[in-house]
Protein backbone atom coordinates (compact mmCIF):
# COMPACT_ATOMS: atom_id res chain seq x y z
CA UNK A 1 0.00 0.00 0.00
CA UNK A 2 1.20 3.19 -1.06
CA UNK A 3 2.04 5.65 2.32
CA UNK A 4 3.67 9.07 3.11
CA UNK A 5 7.37 8.42 4.58
CA UNK A 6 8.15 10.43 7.58
CA UNK A 7 11.39 13.42 7.07
CA UNK A 8 14.45 11.26 9.12
CA UNK A 9 16.67 14.50 8.88
CA UNK A 10 17.17 16.77 12.01
CA UNK A 11 16.93 19.85 9.15
CA UNK A 12 13.37 19.95 8.25
CA UNK A 13 12.48 23.05 5.14
CA UNK A 14 9.57 24.83 6.31
CA UNK A 15 8.21 24.13 3.00
CA UNK A 16 5.41 25.99 3.35
CA UNK A 17 6.84 29.49 3.44
CA UNK A 18 9.04 28.12 0.05
CA UNK A 19 7.59 30.67 -2.94
CA UNK A 20 4.36 28.68 -2.73
CA UNK A 21 1.57 30.84 -3.66
CA UNK A 22 -0.65 28.62 -6.49
CA UNK A 23 -1.83 25.22 -5.95
CA UNK A 24 -1.96 22.80 -9.29
CA UNK A 25 -2.66 19.34 -9.62
CA UNK A 26 -0.02 17.37 -9.30
CA UNK A 27 0.76 13.64 -11.28
CA UNK A 28 0.34 10.74 -8.81
CA UNK A 29 3.34 8.84 -10.05
CA UNK A 30 5.25 11.85 -8.25
CA UNK A 31 2.92 12.06 -4.95
CA UNK A 32 2.99 8.53 -4.55
CA UNK A 33 5.58 6.72 -2.26
CA UNK A 34 6.17 3.40 -0.80
CA UNK A 35 8.69 1.58 0.52
CA UNK A 36 8.85 -1.92 -0.77
CA UNK A 37 11.49 -4.77 -1.10
CA UNK A 38 12.22 -5.93 -4.47
CA UNK A 39 12.83 -9.70 -6.30
CA UNK A 40 15.88 -9.28 -5.18
CA UNK A 41 15.28 -8.44 -1.81
CA UNK A 42 16.72 -5.17 -2.06
CA UNK A 43 15.09 -2.26 -0.36
CA UNK A 44 13.66 0.43 -2.76
CA UNK A 45 12.22 3.75 -1.70
CA UNK A 46 9.55 5.29 -4.41
CA UNK A 47 9.62 8.76 -3.00
CA UNK A 48 10.30 11.03 -5.66
CA UNK A 49 14.13 12.16 -6.54
CA UNK A 50 14.85 15.69 -7.53
CA UNK A 51 18.22 15.73 -9.27
CA UNK A 52 20.05 19.22 -10.45
CA UNK A 53 22.25 19.83 -12.23
CA UNK A 54 23.99 23.51 -11.60
CA UNK A 55 25.12 26.05 -14.21
CA UNK A 56 24.05 29.30 -16.13
CA UNK A 57 21.84 28.81 -19.00
CA UNK A 58 22.71 30.16 -22.65
CA UNK A 59 24.77 29.53 -25.38
CA UNK A 60 27.73 31.69 -23.87
CA UNK A 61 28.22 29.43 -21.21
CA UNK A 62 27.65 26.26 -22.76
CA UNK A 63 30.36 22.64 -22.22
CA UNK A 64 32.31 25.62 -20.14
CA UNK A 65 33.57 24.13 -16.59
CA UNK A 66 31.22 25.70 -14.52
CA UNK A 67 27.95 24.34 -16.37
CA UNK A 68 29.48 20.64 -15.76
CA UNK A 69 26.00 20.15 -13.88
CA UNK A 70 24.11 20.81 -16.72
CA UNK A 71 25.92 18.77 -18.72
CA UNK A 72 25.27 15.46 -16.31
CA UNK A 73 21.34 16.31 -16.70
CA UNK A 74 21.65 15.84 -20.17
CA UNK A 75 23.79 12.82 -19.52
CA UNK A 76 21.11 10.92 -17.46
CA UNK A 77 18.53 12.57 -20.13
CA UNK A 78 20.28 10.84 -23.03
CA UNK A 79 20.77 7.87 -21.18
CA UNK A 80 17.07 7.36 -19.56
CA UNK A 81 14.92 8.59 -21.68
CA UNK A 82 13.84 11.75 -19.89
CA UNK A 83 13.30 14.46 -22.34
CA UNK A 84 13.42 17.51 -20.73
CA UNK A 85 10.77 19.77 -22.48
CA UNK A 86 8.67 21.05 -19.67
CA UNK A 87 9.37 24.87 -18.25
CA UNK A 88 8.40 25.15 -14.60
CA UNK A 89 10.32 26.84 -11.57
CA UNK A 90 12.72 28.87 -13.88
CA UNK A 91 13.64 25.71 -14.79
CA UNK A 92 14.19 23.54 -17.98
CA UNK A 93 12.65 19.91 -16.46
CA UNK A 94 12.11 16.40 -17.46
CA UNK A 95 10.14 13.95 -15.45
CA UNK A 96 10.30 10.31 -15.64
CA UNK A 97 12.00 7.41 -13.95
CA UNK A 98 15.12 5.22 -13.24
CA UNK A 99 14.07 1.82 -12.52
CA UNK A 100 10.31 1.92 -11.04
CA UNK A 101 11.63 5.14 -9.12
CA UNK A 102 10.20 8.16 -10.26
CA UNK A 103 12.71 11.41 -10.76
CA UNK A 104 12.72 15.00 -11.84
CA UNK A 105 16.11 16.23 -14.13
CA UNK A 106 16.08 20.07 -13.70
CA UNK A 107 18.30 22.42 -15.02
CA UNK A 108 18.00 26.19 -13.45
CA UNK A 109 17.64 28.88 -15.92
CA UNK A 110 18.11 31.28 -13.08
CA UNK A 111 21.86 31.53 -13.56
CA UNK A 112 24.08 30.04 -10.73
CA UNK A 113 24.04 32.28 -8.35
CA UNK A 114 20.42 32.04 -7.88
CA UNK A 115 19.74 28.07 -8.51
CA UNK A 116 18.30 27.96 -4.86
CA UNK A 117 14.77 29.89 -6.07
CA UNK A 118 14.40 27.18 -8.30
CA UNK A 119 15.54 24.19 -6.12
CA UNK A 120 13.56 25.06 -2.73
CA UNK A 121 10.16 25.79 -5.16
CA UNK A 122 10.32 23.00 -6.94
CA UNK A 123 11.03 20.53 -4.05
CA UNK A 124 8.30 22.52 -1.96
CA UNK A 125 5.60 21.55 -4.85
CA UNK A 126 6.69 18.11 -5.08
CA UNK A 127 7.14 17.83 -1.71
CA UNK A 128 10.25 15.71 -2.13
CA UNK A 129 12.51 15.47 1.18
CA UNK A 130 16.38 16.69 1.65
CA UNK A 131 17.50 12.91 1.49
CA UNK A 132 16.04 12.74 -2.08
CA UNK A 133 17.41 16.03 -3.57
CA UNK A 134 20.54 15.53 -4.87
CA UNK A 135 22.79 18.35 -5.96
CA UNK A 136 24.99 18.03 -9.23
CA UNK A 137 28.27 20.44 -9.69
CA UNK A 138 31.51 21.25 -10.63
CA UNK A 139 34.50 20.94 -7.62
CA UNK A 140 37.52 22.92 -8.00
CA UNK A 141 39.01 21.56 -5.14
CA UNK A 142 38.94 18.31 -7.33
CA UNK A 143 41.32 16.98 -10.00
CA UNK A 144 39.69 17.15 -13.56
CA UNK A 145 37.53 14.44 -14.12
CA UNK A 146 37.56 12.95 -10.78
CA UNK A 147 33.93 12.89 -8.94
CA UNK A 148 32.67 12.51 -5.13
CA UNK A 149 28.84 11.39 -4.25
CA UNK A 150 28.45 12.40 -0.82
CA UNK A 151 25.17 12.36 1.50
CA UNK A 152 25.84 16.23 3.01
CA UNK A 153 28.32 18.76 3.61
CA UNK A 154 28.99 22.31 3.37
CA UNK A 155 28.82 24.88 0.45
CA UNK A 156 32.04 25.02 -0.19
CA UNK A 157 32.52 28.98 -1.23
CA UNK A 158 30.25 27.18 -4.20
CA UNK A 159 27.78 30.16 -5.03
CA UNK A 160 25.06 28.08 -6.69
CA UNK A 161 25.83 25.48 -3.88
CA UNK A 162 25.14 27.94 -0.79
CA UNK A 163 21.89 29.51 -3.01
CA UNK A 164 20.67 26.47 -2.78
CA UNK A 165 21.26 26.14 0.74
CA UNK A 166 20.12 29.46 1.40
CA UNK A 167 16.58 28.38 0.00
CA UNK A 168 16.08 25.28 1.85
CA UNK A 169 16.28 27.21 5.15
CA UNK A 170 20.01 27.17 5.58
CA UNK A 171 19.47 22.72 5.41
CA UNK A 172 22.44 21.00 4.57
CA UNK A 173 21.78 17.61 4.77
CA UNK A 174 21.09 16.67 0.69
CA UNK A 175 22.97 14.84 -1.21
CA UNK A 176 25.67 16.16 -3.90
CA UNK A 177 27.49 14.10 -6.93
CA UNK A 178 30.65 16.69 -6.96
CA UNK A 179 32.68 16.63 -10.45
CA UNK A 180 36.06 17.86 -10.51
CA UNK A 181 37.22 20.31 -12.79
CA UNK A 182 41.06 21.26 -11.00
CA UNK A 183 42.01 24.70 -9.78
CA UNK A 184 42.92 27.19 -12.05
CA UNK A 185 46.76 27.40 -13.15
CA UNK A 186 49.12 30.43 -12.22
CA UNK A 187 47.19 33.34 -10.72
CA UNK A 188 44.96 32.92 -13.31
CA UNK A 189 41.44 33.99 -12.26
CA UNK A 190 38.97 32.05 -10.73
CA UNK A 191 35.91 33.56 -12.67
CA UNK A 192 37.90 33.57 -16.34
CA UNK A 193 38.83 29.79 -15.35
CA UNK A 194 35.32 28.64 -14.18
CA UNK A 195 33.61 30.35 -17.76
CA UNK A 196 36.51 28.60 -19.79
CA UNK A 197 36.01 26.20 -22.15
CA UNK A 198 37.99 22.33 -21.27
CA UNK A 199 41.08 21.53 -23.31
CA UNK A 200 40.80 18.33 -25.40
CA UNK A 201 42.40 15.95 -22.77
CA UNK A 202 40.74 17.65 -19.99
CA UNK A 203 37.37 17.20 -22.20
CA UNK A 204 38.04 13.40 -22.65
CA UNK A 205 38.68 13.17 -19.14
CA UNK A 206 35.19 14.98 -18.01
CA UNK A 207 33.38 12.96 -20.82
CA UNK A 208 34.75 9.44 -19.32
CA UNK A 209 33.23 10.88 -15.90
CA UNK A 210 29.97 11.61 -16.95
CA UNK A 211 29.26 8.15 -18.05
CA UNK A 212 30.20 7.25 -15.08
CA UNK A 213 28.55 9.58 -12.73
CA UNK A 214 25.27 8.12 -14.96
CA UNK A 215 25.92 4.80 -13.24
CA UNK A 216 26.79 6.18 -9.91
CA UNK A 217 23.27 8.26 -10.03
CA UNK A 218 21.14 5.21 -11.06
CA UNK A 219 22.76 3.00 -7.99
CA UNK A 220 22.38 5.94 -5.44
CA UNK A 221 18.78 6.36 -6.49
CA UNK A 222 18.21 2.31 -6.56
CA UNK A 223 19.97 1.53 -3.39
CA UNK A 224 21.03 4.64 -1.59
CA UNK A 225 24.33 4.82 0.00
CA UNK A 226 25.36 1.53 -0.21
CA UNK A 227 28.69 0.17 -0.46
CA UNK A 228 28.65 0.50 -4.07
CA UNK A 229 28.90 4.20 -3.84
CA UNK A 230 31.86 3.50 -1.29
CA UNK A 231 33.26 1.60 -4.06
CA UNK A 232 32.41 4.19 -6.49
CA UNK A 233 34.14 7.01 -4.18
CA UNK A 234 37.20 4.88 -3.48
CA UNK A 235 37.86 4.67 -7.40
CA UNK A 236 37.20 7.97 -8.27
CA UNK A 237 39.83 8.94 -5.43
CA UNK A 238 42.63 6.80 -6.84
CA UNK A 239 41.36 7.10 -10.58
CA UNK A 240 44.23 8.42 -11.84
CA UNK A 241 47.33 6.53 -9.74
CA UNK A 242 48.90 3.68 -11.93
CA UNK A 243 49.65 0.52 -9.77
Amino acid sequence: MLHAIPFPNTCIPNWTSLHLQRKRRVSTKLRASASLPDTDGVHIEYTPWLVVGLGNPGNKYHETRHNVGFEMIDRISQKEGIKLNTIQSKALLGIGSIGEVPILLVKPQTYMNFSGETVGSLAAYYQVPLRHILLVYDEMSLPNGVMRLQPKGGHGHHNGLKSVIDNLDACRGFPRLCIGIGNPPGTMDVKAYLLQKFSLEERKQVDGALEQGVEAVRILILKGFDENITKFNLGQKYKYHKV
